[in-house]
């Protein structure tokens, strides 16, 4: 079995708020430490109200401080909302104070609405030089030069290792030009999955960090005792979604018992084909979906990600999970 990992992206539920959404992830990677998952990734998203993880950065270091084993990362920091000297610093820290701990995962989205990003002081052409932003900040994390005039402080000379995150082939040509590990978003953007993975693998160039193609993708699992409650806990995320793409984002809602109540047929079939790549069920069901997820992607790591409303089921989710993964890796 290949190493497994968690997406979090700190969800705020209805009824809550971010403080209590961040004290759930701190206590999930606790978990997850103990379960044996290899990494918890948490991810930059700005002006979204059911997402408490806008602070990448300061979010990391309140995980890594609290557990001491699991690799903490972001998945990602969205590289053009940032200038790369900030960034190296930032992670430089993090990695000063976790060493050895430590990913940064990176994207080139500004990770939210275009009123949002002009509020971020983002050019919205930024994207266009974010293979030139990787560069520079490959650049700082290295050893500096004697009397060089600008060093990232702390970062030059640490172990960060960077990882490109994509949900395109872009993002896979650019990780292979550059020898980087390559994370794709399968888990909302499925369509470019395969393609991306077989461009990724065929283009690869060896590098300093990184002698072979690494990929891992990310699926996202509901996990119960049986199939008719995961799929009960599932409608939270569907209907997270469906009001995303109703332009009306919000908290993570309650689980619903009647879905199609809410939503047209046009409207579940979209959510449908956006989470096609969702282990939705009982302990079988899920292992059967992770297996088929497994066989065609040939990942060297799977990276899983749970929306559940209740911290307790999302716990039990993930538990599931890595009983699951325990298994398949014995067999």
């Amino acid at each position: 079995m290949v190493p497994v990992s968690i997406l979090d992206l700190a969800p705020i539920v209805q009824g809550s708020d971010a403080g209590q959404a961040l004290r759930n992830s701190l206590d999930l990677a606790q978990h997850a430490e103990k379960w044996g998952f290899r990494r918890f990734w948490l991810a930059e998203h700005h002006n979204m109200t059911g997402i408490a993880s806008s602070a990448t950065a300061v979010a990391i270091g309140y995980i890594a401080g609290g557990t001491s084993t699991i690799r903490v990362g972001s998945g990602g920091v969205m590289l053009p909302n940032h200038a790369p000297l900030l960034v190296a610093e930032q992670f430089g820290t993090l990695a000063s104070l976790y060493p050895g701990r430590i990913d940064l995962g990176l994207g080139r989205a500004p990770g939210t609405d275009p009123l949002t990003t002009h509020a971020l002081r983002r050019n919205p052409a930024s994207s266009d030089t974010f293979p030139d932003d990787v560069l520079e900040l490959q650049g700082w994390f290295r050893p500096a030069d004697p009397g060089q005039a600008v060093r990232a402080v702390p970062g030059a000379g640490l172990d960060v290792p960077l990882w490109l995150l994509g949900s395109s082939t872009f993002g896979a040509r650019l990780a292979a030009a550059l020898g980087l590990p390559y994370a794709f978003a399968s888990h909302f953007a499925p369509d470019a999955l395969l393609a991306a993975l077989e461009l990724y693998r065929r283009e690869f160039q060896p590098s300093e960090q990184l002698d072979r193609p690494y990929a891992m993708a990310v699926l996202n699992i509901v996990a119960a005792d049986t199939d008719s409650e995961a799929r009960r806990l599932f409608t939270s995320q569907q209907q997270q979604f469906l009001a995303l793409r109703r332009g009306t984002p919000g908290q993570l809602p309650p689980p619903l018992d009647d879905l199609a109540s809410l939503a047209s047929p046009a409207e579940l079939a979209t959510v449908a084909r956006t989470l096609v790549y969702s282990a939705v069920g009982s302990p079988a069901t899920v292992q059967a979906a992770i297996e088929a997820f497994l066989e065609p992607t040939g990942i060297d790591e799977l990276m899983v990600t749970s929306h559940v409303y209740d911290h307790a089921a999302r716990l039990r989710s993930l538990e599931i999970t890595a009983q699951i993964c325990g298994t398949i890796s014995a067999s």
